[in-house]
């Protein structure tokens, strides 16, 4: 690949204006957004209108047929993720693709496997991993900084009046706080200690059949523990814990991309440890885009900090959770 790689947005949403605008903003970054599409040449223009990108199109096959188009980000619902992700990868192109990943590990599979047949580029839009100071905290809980890992305690959670009618409600839309919020805490803690060997849960389920609020324990052949929770009906603290033989790190609100952590150790005062200086006004989805911009410039065909197979665990946690909290989705019967 050439010095620079050429993005195409697929989807108009919230987060793919949010991941665009920080795009765009990285300066002497080696990538460019060159081409937006959504399912209507109205919202794709006016997206392009807004980020200055050259071309819109009214469908995502339009998008994929783009032949200067290196990458793909994919920003729409979980939901779509399989369909969005697998066309562009059948047409040639590298996929950095919103979590959760998909709606079951079975899709997520298939996209893996496509990706590694067609020798293209796949990641799955964690940020939190890519975030240098949840990769410092990393660093020093690999390090031994607190000892050996007992537990983990993470949660996400806000109150919202979702009628029936909402995605968030939806089955056939991966409804519910699991995929949506749920998919942090436990990206969180596999991040740290990898795939569990047990996983319990429980829920409080809406109507259609969709989690509203969710207890997980996952549970480790080495002893160690995570309490993990998600809610679409309660304001939890969004905050985490990783608590070691040796020591304790406390995350604050919104954990999964923090402004600074606290290390604490017996006999030693508290150590804040902040983030260092970077560009101003940005959400903090700079960091996986330039890990996707570093990794294709490289030739590299997945990312060493979000690997294929952790994404694949994640997903395979949380359709054990599901399956111990009774949700069925109906892009689950179609294996």
């Amino acid at each position: 690949m050439s010095g620079t790689v050429r993005w195409g947005v697929l989807a108009t949403g919230g987060i793919a204006a949010t991941f665009t605008g920080d795009l765009l903003a990285m300066k002497e970054s080696g990538a460019e957004v060159v081409a937006v599409a959504s399912r209507t040449e109205a919202s794709a223009k006016a997206f392009a209108d807004r980020f200055g990108i050259e071309r819109a199109y009214g469908s995502w096959a339009e998008l994929v047929a783009d032949e200067t188009v290196d990458v793909v980000y994919v920003a729409t619902p979980h939901s779509a993720h399989r369909e969005a992700a697998g066309l562009a990868l059948e047409a040639g192109k590298h996929v950095l693709c919103e979590k959760a990943f998909t709606l079951n590990e079975r899709e997520a599979r298939e996209l893996v496997e496509l990706a590694r047949e067609r020798g293209l580029f796949l990641m799955e839009a964690m940020w939190t991993y890519c975030n240098p100071l949840v990769r410092r905290m990393t660093e020093l809980v690999r390090d031994g900084a607190i000892g050996e890992i007992r537990t983990v305690q993470a949660d996400f959670g806000f109150a919202g009046a979702f009628g029936a009618e909402h995605r968030l409600r939806d089955p056939a839309l991966g409804g519910g706080a699991l995929l949506d919020l749920g998919v942090y805490p436990v990206s969180f803690a596999q991040l740290l200690l990898g795939e569990p060997d047990r996983v319990q849960a429980d829920a409080l389920l809406s109507p259609e059949g969709v989690d509203l609020n969710t207890g997980m324990l996952l549970g480790w052949d080495s002893g160690a523990t995570a309490l993990l929770s998600c809610s679409i009906v309660g304001d939890l603290p969004t905050s985490a814990t990783v608590t070691g033989t040796a020591g304790r790190i406390d995350l604050p609100r919104d954990f999964f991309h923090p402004d600074h952590f606290v290390l604490h150790r017996p006999g030693r005062e508290p150590e804040k440890v902040v983030a260092g200086p970077g560009p101003q006004g940005l959400s903090g989805l700079q960091y996986e885009a330039a890990e996707v911009t570093r990794a294709l410039l490289a030739g590299e065909k997945e990312s060493p900090l979000v690997p294929l197979e952790g994404s694949l665990a994640v997903m395979r946690t949380l359709d054990a959770v599901r399956d111990r909290i009774g949700v069925r989705y109906p892009a689950d019967r179609l294996a």
